[in-house]
């Protein structure tokens, strides 16, 4: 993972992608996390680490307003403080037994991890509207070099077949990039289909490059 700065956001996931009492592994600048929304419909992310016995939190279920272990059960609640042992029901878990949370933003239909303290909120795409997200096996400058032009503030403007697609990508390290694509608001079906295959073409062509060692 290529560092960020302090303060600044990544974009882990569409908010389509976890729909309430759901979990999914992602990717942060502080490791691996366990993106997750609760029933009421509130986006958390933990280290995927459970604090009992190192089980991954992403292989868990949500309950309620709280996500819970799958080997032993514990459950922990948005502030990361743990909720229930279930093996001693009548004990209050302590404070000190908690899961590393990070600060989420969930909006225009991008799930945002902050770096630390963010300085102010994530950035907004005002007539865009995310379409979908694909793991590219690929750094950016391996995107770049396919598209044929330089990434600005993450967004990534490529043309393909006479048709502009905008792609916001988060780097994942050197040779990992994961691409969300970006459309208009008020885009066809025809359209959207476009730059789906759009965003393929530009993998697959991003991809062979890494793999003959042009770009990293």
């Amino acid at each position: 993972m290529p560092p960020y700065p302090t303060g600044s956001w990544m974009p882990v996931a569409l908010s389509a992608d976890v729909p309430a009492g759901i979990v999914m592994p992602a990717q942060s600048p502080a490791g691996p996390v366990a993106l997750w929304r609760s029933r009421s419909g509130r986006a958390a992310a933990f280290a995927d680490r459970c604090p009992h016995r190192g089980m991954r939190l992403s292989h868990g279920f949500v309950r309620g307003e709280t996500l819970s272990c799958i080997y032993h059960g514990w459950s922990y609640a948005q502030a990361g403080n743990c909720l229930r042992i279930p093996a001693h029901p009548a004990l209050t878990p302590p404070d000190t037994i908690r899961v590393a949370t990070q600060h989420v933003e969930d909006g225009g239909g991008i799930i945002w991890i902050s770096v630390g303290e963010p300085a102010a909120g994530p950035p907004r795409f005002e007539g865009l509207a995310p379409l979908r997200s694909m793991v590219v096996e690929a750094g950016v400058v391996a995107l770049e070099a396919a598209a044929g032009t330089k990434a600005v503030g993450g967004l990534l403007d490529y043309t393909h077949d006479d048709r502009a697609v905008r792609l916001l990508l988060a780097s994942e390290g050197q040779a990992r990039t994961l691409m969300h694509v970006l459309v208009d608001e008020d885009s066809n079906p025809d359209e959207r289909i476009a730059a789906s295959r759009a965003a393929e073409a530009l993998r697959r062509a991003a991809e062979d490059i890494a793999r003959g060692g042009i770009a990293r």
